[in-house]
Formats: structure tokens, C-alpha cells, sequence
């Protein structure tokens, strides 16, 4: 029987999601206590791999079990035996044929800045001196919804089969006079694709680049024309819809 898991991490001391030879990730501890609480050796299947370092507030996972489960008593058990950084939601069971990354139509991230020095974002959002045109980077943002082929914000050297995507919102939003965060959702996420957008997006509020400059590192497709890949830390997987 098929079963979702949804719940959230703080990435910080992972080397991403998905599992490593040399590192420990949120699959790892996820499959280690599964595996424990079930007496069986447990595979779990998740909706993305974030990046070392990015946390989710909303991930979703798949496993199967030969026998019956109860959800919420093994939800309350991993919360039990997981890691303080990773806390599970809820567990439902699915149809055998939903799968936790390829049956997700829409992801949504958001990158987090703030402008002005504080404690108590410092681990959480990315800290910048400058000044920034916002709205600027608001229509820079729209601009994303009218293309498909996103190769410019690809990490080089990835093994994708296809760099298309359909980002269906890209939109900076203001909580606050020095705290900002960029939302941005999509059928699909290259890896490193928000890190790099931000960036770009960043060289558009500082006056660096144009809007019409944006476009040719769109169309362009080369990761080398678009701007920097921000921090990890100030990335969230927000949601993932099925």
C-alpha cells in the first residue's frame, strides 16, 4: 500500500534531500527511522531535491508497505524519533499509482531578503546593502511567465533532460520596510533555477541590468549571462500541489 508523508525541515545541517555517500540528508533520516519503526528496510520518494542547505515548510514523500499502517500513530512515532529539524505533518494513504515527484503539477518557492542588519533573520534570509527598485524587479518577475525554456538559470553540468518550464507566478512581496521575499511557482524547478532567478533579478533592482538585458539572458539560454546564485539558507519549498 501506497502512503504520503507531508512534512517540513530546516535544511541547515543537510546536505540537501536526497541521499549522499558522504553526507547526511533529510531522505536519509527520513528512510533510517521508517525503516526502524517498521522493521523493514523503507525507500521514500520525495516531490523535489532541495539543495543542501534549503529548508521546506511544505515537502511531500512517498513509501510503500507490504502491510497496513496507521497514519497518525506512526506520524506520531517519527515525530518521536526524527531529528528536531524535521517534523512530520500528517500520513495519508494514496493510490498505488500517485507518485510524490512526478503527479506534483505545481511547486511553489520563496527567497527571502532583508535590508537592514537583524538578529533574528540572519539564519533564515539573505542580508543585502543596497539599494533595490523592487518594482523594477516586479516586472522583471512577469517577464518569466512568457517564456518556457529556463537553461539560463540552470546549475552547469546538470544532467537534465529538458531545462522546460512553466513558471506560473513571479512576484517580490513586502513584510515589512527592510523584509522582502521573492514567491515564484512553477510545474517544475531546475536545480538552482530560484537561487539564480533571485540573482538576476537582483542585478535588474540594482540598475545593473535592464529589462530588456533580462530578456536576452532568457532567450540567450547560457548560465554564464544570468547573475549569481544567492545563499541557500533563505530558501523555502513553500508548497507542492497534486
Amino acid at each position: 500500500m501506497r502512503y504520503f508523508i507531508w512534512f517540513s525541515y530546516d535544511g541547515t545541517r543537510y546536505h540537501g534531500w536526497q541521499n549522499q555517500p558522504n553526507g547526511v540528508t533529510v531522505q536519509s533520516e527520513l528512510e533510517r527511522c521508517l525503516s526502524l519503526l517498521l522493521r523493514t528496510a523503507v525507500s521514500v520518494t520525495g516531490a523535489g531535491r532541495t539543495d543542501a542547505g534549503v529548508h521546506a515548510r511544505v515537502m511531500a514523500a512517498h513509501f510503500d508497505a507490504d502491510v497496513p499502517v496507521d497514519p497518525a500513530v506512526l506520524s506520531m512515532k517519527l515525530n518521536g524519533l526524527l531529528p528536531v529539524d524535521i517534523s512530520v505533518d500528517r500520513i495519508e494513504p494514496v493510490a498505488a499509482d500517485l507518485h510524490a515527484r512526478f503527479s506534483a503539477v505545481e511547486r511553489t518557492y520563496r527567497y527571502y531578503v532583508h535590508t537592514r542588519k537583524d538578529p533574528f533573520c540572519r539564519q533564515y534570509s539573505c542580508e543585502l546593502h543596497y539599494r533595490l527598485d523592487f518594482d523594477k524587479m516586479n516586472e522583471a518577475g512577469a517577464v518569466l511567465t512568457e517564456y518556457s525554456d529556463f537553461g539560463a538559470f540552470c546549475k552547469a553540468g546538470s544532467d537534465v533532460k529538458t531545462t522546460l518550464c512553466r513558471v506560473t507566478h513571479a512576484q517580490w512581496h513586502r513584510q515589512s520596510d527592510s523584509s522582502w521575499y521573492f514567491e515564484i511557482t512553477a510545474n517544475r524547478f531546475l536545480r538552482n533555477m530560484v537561487r539564480a532567478v533571485v540573482g538576476t533579478l537582483i542585478e535588474v533592482g540594482r540598475g545593473r541590468m535592464s529589462l530588456a538585458d533580462f530578456r536576452r539572458v532568457i532567450e540567450d539560454g547560457r548560465r554564464t549571462q544570468a547573475g549569481e546564485s544567492m545563499p541557500a539558507k533563505a530558501l523555502f519549498l513553500e508548497n507542492v500541489k497534486y
